[in-house]
């Protein structure tokens, strides 16, 4: 093994024992119960999110190693997802029936998988590998946001609205008065640049044309989405896409998810909690999203206009570094947290890059097969690893969930 390799090896292992750990950390604080419940079917189970990113590692890693003995052959069937070319999977709406194996199996089969691969992490292993792998821990930090997502719901199902942790940051005391920022127009590239980590679907690097515009300095407000709800905004159907009124009337929506009848608290991770009238708004749809800035007389950006404002700024703000906090509002100039607190919903629909090319077998089903149905959010949310997001991240989800920390940012034509 040559030091170069070595080098590369060593970082990764020691990158491995610590995404893995993270996982582990995320659910010290909850009971085996917390981890086997599943509230809805967009949601999965604490225990399912811990065996499915080791089962990623066991099916696309471990299992190319003739020397690698499996923990269980019918687990393969239990915690597969959504890869149809790698074999059939339960239902992903009855994961919260496995009540077997346990969460102490599931955690001796992390322990099984770890130590298999940290020690194949010790041999020569080809480039391809070590990017599989890779993908594995970005794969297992998406898991390590949906996991708090999800446990999020679920807790909030209890009537006793129990919190996820009790340890947050005082309220925000700063409010910055919304301006808008014009942005680059011309032409402008887009897309994953560099030697760095970058999911298949944010790339190739291509050319879009940008009409003049102008981004809100920082995300809308809770004080600001107040204002819509006392408008009538959830009661006005033109305000709203076709689709959003009749989500809106068939779910009898009236609010953001999670916060109360009052309209000045919100179920978060840390229980009922005074919503900050500072703070981002939080667990928007996109169809709400839109609806507002309708009402606020502007638009959302496209992605190809927050992509080309993000990238000049350092990743920073309120991400996941230990434990998760409320969203909060920062003072500043120029364009404020573009990164963390909420995902920020575009206009732009989730589809493919000129030249987009799926990852070979498997594992093209990661990304490209959802390039349907599905909306665009950019820079991450509190729950997103920091090491984690980039300017060029594009994460997708349909333009009716709201579960997620999702919120939104104005944009504006010039």
């Amino acid at each position: 093994m040559s030091p170069a390799s070595l080098q590369v090896a060593t970082e990764l292992s020691e990158r491995y024992e610590r995404v893995r750990g993270c996982s582990i950390a995320l659910t010290a604080g909850l009971s085996a119960e917390d981890m086997q419940i599943q509230s809805m079917p967009d949601a999965s189970p604490g225990k399912w999110n811990l065996a499915h990113t080791t089962w990623f590692f066991e099916q696309f890693v471990l299992g190319l190693e003739s020397s690698y003995r499996p923990y269980n052959t019918n687990w393969h069937y239990l915690f597969n997802s959504y890869y149809q070319s790698v074999g059939p999977m339960h239902a992903r709406p009855q994961r919260g029936l496995l009540s077997r194996p346990a969460l102490a199996d599931v955690l001796a089969y992390r322990q099984h998988v770890d130590d298999a691969l940290q020690e194949l992490l010790t041999g020569d292993i080809p480039a391809a590998i070590l990017a599989t792998i890779e993908l594995g821990l970005q794969h297992e930090q998406q898991h390590q946001e949906l996991l708090l997502a999800d446990i999020q719901h679920a807790l909030s199902c209890n009537p006793l609205k129990p919190a996820y942790s009790t340890a947050i940051d005082a309220p925000s005391t700063t409010s910055v008065s919304m301006t808008f920022i014009p942005g680059s127009d011309g032409l402008v590239h887009i897309g994953h640049v560099g030697d760095g980590f970058a999911f298949d679907n944010e790339g190739p690097r291509h050319r879009v044309w940008l009409e003049p515009h102008a981004l809100a300095n920082r995300p809308v407000s809770n004080a600001e989405y107040a204002s819509f709800i006392h408008d009538g905004g959830y009661r006005e159907p033109t305000l709203w896409l076709s689709e959003g009124w009749a989500t809106v009337q068939r779910e009898q929506w009236q609010r953001p998810m999670y916060w109360q009848d009052d309209l000045a608290s919100a179920f978060t991770l840390h229980g009922v909690r005074p919503l900050d009238p500072h703070a981002p708004v939080c667990h928007l749809s996109y169809y709400e999203a839109d609806a507002f800035a309708r009402w606020a007389g502007a638009r959302l950006p496209t992605e190809a206009e927050w992509e080309s404002a993000a990238e000049r700024l350092p990743v920073d703000g309120n991400l996941l570094d230990r434990a998760p906090k409320l969203p909060r509002a920062f003072g500043g100039d120029g364009l404020l947290q573009m990164y963390g607190d909420v995902w920020e919903w575009t206009s732009s629909a989730y589809s493919s890059y000129p030249g987009f090319k799926p990852l070979p077998g498997a594992l093209g089903e990661y990304n490209g097969k959802f390039m349907s149905g599905q909306m665009v959010l950019r820079g991450g949310s509190l729950a997103t690893p920091r090491d984690h997001i980039r300017s060029s991240y594009r994460n997708f989800f349909p333009p009716d969930a709201r579960w997620q920390f999702m919120g939104l940012r104005l944009a504006q034509d010039r």
